[in-house]
């Protein structure tokens, strides 16, 4: 599961077979997914375009020194526009003439774990700017490139897109948006001869995910942004317990990259790729569960697999009450 910004990384192939000339190209490849894809391809002899967040980052640095000459590092903010639009106008100028085999999209922002009630809509606003508007603007502007390709669109999702997992609405939310408007692609770009592909990746280590001065810093900004009343419904303990108990379930993280980054490569290069991929460990079982059990069970699994709040100060004020009535 992404948790901060990785710039959304899109990998663009331009023709369907590598001795034809693939031009894989991947935005957010400062860390994790986007990263590892990179270099994959480039191994595997694609020129590759990939997109960061910073050019002088610890990311990017390591990927010139790792990849070979084919390797062409791009600067884009999702949030940016201009950003996207330089990034089209690059990748058009260098597949004009053969068209464009692979988009893979892979946005990932969140930097809040809160009930829905308790996370500021601003949160809930950047993570769809990011995981959603900014995968649809790169989709929508590469689209007449990819049709007269046939080629493929390849998107990074998350399970929080299919259920609600606890404390993660606004992460949720937007790969909810994400993944449906994904679908609806596949089945519009069908005629075309385009195939989509989604990844939903289980727990890896990718970023700051795992990074729990990270996850305080931003616990600490939402608790100095609260309004006095919801503050106290809730309690600090609150926000304390569930972002410890989020830390916690984060150390168990896979940090082998290698599942997602062969599911990537299989949605962009097999001749019949899945419509959904699922890395990872135990999702099985979590979409066994969503699926065919009642949603009281789901939500139990959800609450015991992942974050299970307490009540909060007022509740347990009121349960007080009724236990000394009682």
């Amino acid at each position: 599961m992404e948790h901060q910004y990785s710039p959304e990384w899109s990998i663009r192939l331009d023709a369907p077979l590598k001795d034809a000339g693939l031009f894989p190209s991947l935005s957010g490849c400062d860390s994790g997914f986007g990263q590892a894809t990179a270099r994959h391809l480039d191994i595997m002899g694609f020129r590759v375009f990939a997109s960061v967040l910073d050019l002088q980052s610890p990311g990017a640095q390591e990927l010139r020194q790792s990849c070979s000459s084919r390797l062409t590092l791009l600067q884009m903010d999702l949030t940016k526009t201009e950003d996207i639009q330089r990034v089209l106008q690059h990748i058009q100028a260098h597949t004009n003439s053969t068209g464009l085999w692979g988009l893979v999209n892979n946005a990932g922002f969140n930097d809040t774990i809160a009930d829905a009630e308790l996370s500021p809509l601003g949160k809930f606003r950047t993570c769809m700017e990011v995981n959603f508007f900014g995968s649809l603007e790169l989709t929508k502007g590469l689209l007449p490139l990819l049709r007269s390709a046939g080629g493929r669109i390849v998107t990074v999702s998350s399970p929080a897109g299919d259920m609600p997992f606890p404390c993660l609405a606004a992460y949720g939310a937007s790969k909810a948006a994400l993944s449906l408007v994904m679908d609806t692609f596949r089945s519009e770009l069908q005629p075309w001869g385009i195939k989509v592909s989604l990844i939903l990746p289980g727990y890896y280590k990718t970023g700051t995910t795992c990074d729990p001065a990270f996850w305080n810093l931003h616990k600490q900004q939402l608790l100095a942004s609260l309004p006095q009343e919801l503050l106290q419904a809730y309690g600090e303990e609150y926000v304390e317990e569930i972002n410890q108990q989020f830390i916690q379930f984060m150390k168990v993280a896979v940090e082998d990259l290698s599942a997602v980054v062969n599911s990537i490569t299989e949605g962009l290069l097999a001749a019949n790729p899945a419509v959904r991929y699922y890395p990872g460990q135990g999702l099985g079982i979590m979409y066994f569960i969503h699926r065919y059990l009642p949603y009281f069970v789901r939500d139990l699994f959800l609450k015991g697999f992942f974050i299970n709040p307490k009540l909060p100060r007022a509740l347990q004020r009121e349960h007080h009450k009724d236990v000394k009535k009682a």
